[in-house]
C-alpha cells in the first residue's frame, strides 16, 4: 500500500512547538495551497491543510518558518478520532509531515515581521572562482586512458 503526500504552499498562521508529556516536540499548523487550474474570470481557489510534524521537524518548522512563508513538504495523510469536551466524537484528517523544505524564496525573519528580501532573487548564481579547475584538453585522436 502506498500513502505519500507531497505538497507546497503558504503556512496560515505562525507555527507554535508544544511538547508531549513524554517530552516529545510537536507543531500543528495549516497550508494554503493554490490549485493550478481556474475558470477565467474567476480567483484561483485555495485548498487548506492541516499539517502536523514531530521532533526535530516540528523544531525546524518553529525555528524558521512563520505566517506567509512557503513551505515544502513530504509525509502521509491520517485520520484520526477524539472526544470533544462537550462528549461529541471529533474526526480530524491531517497530514504527518516527514519531511519539509525551504522552497527558494528567501524571506527575513525580524521583529516577527516577514518581508521579502529584495536583494536577492532565487535566480542568483554564485560567483565563479577566480582559478578553473578544468582545463581544455587538446583536440586529437588519442585518448589519455
Amino acid at each position: 500500500m502506498l500513502n505519500r503526500i507531497v505538497l507546497m504552499g503558504r503556512l496560515t498562521a505562525n507555527p507554535e512547538l508544544k511538547s508531549t508529556t513524554t517530552g516529545k516536540s510537536v507543531t500543528s499548523f495549516s497550508i494554503a495551497v493554490e490549485r493550478n487550474y481556474n475558470k477565467s474570470g474567476e480567483e484561483r481557489k485555495v485548498d487548506f491543510f492541516n499539517v502536523v510534524c514531530w521532533n526535530y521537524t516540528a523544531e525546524f518548522v518553529c525555528r524558521y518558518f512563520a505566517k506567509g512563508n512557503m513551505i515544502a513538504l513530504e509525509g502521509k495523510l491520517q485520520s484520526r478520532t477524539y472526544q470533544a469536551n462537550d462528549g461529541s466524537t471529533r474526526y480530524v484528517t491531517e497530514i504527518v509531515a516527514d519531511t519539509v523544505s525551504f522552497t527558494g524564496e528567501r524571506v527575513q525573519k525580524a521583529n516577527n515581521n516577514n518581508t521579502k528580501d529584495s536583494s536577492s532573487t532565487t535566480s542568483e548564481q554564485p560567483p565563479l572562482p577566480s582559478q578553473p579547475d578544468f582545463e581544455n584538453m587538446p583536440m586529437d585522436d588519442d585518448l589519455p586512458f
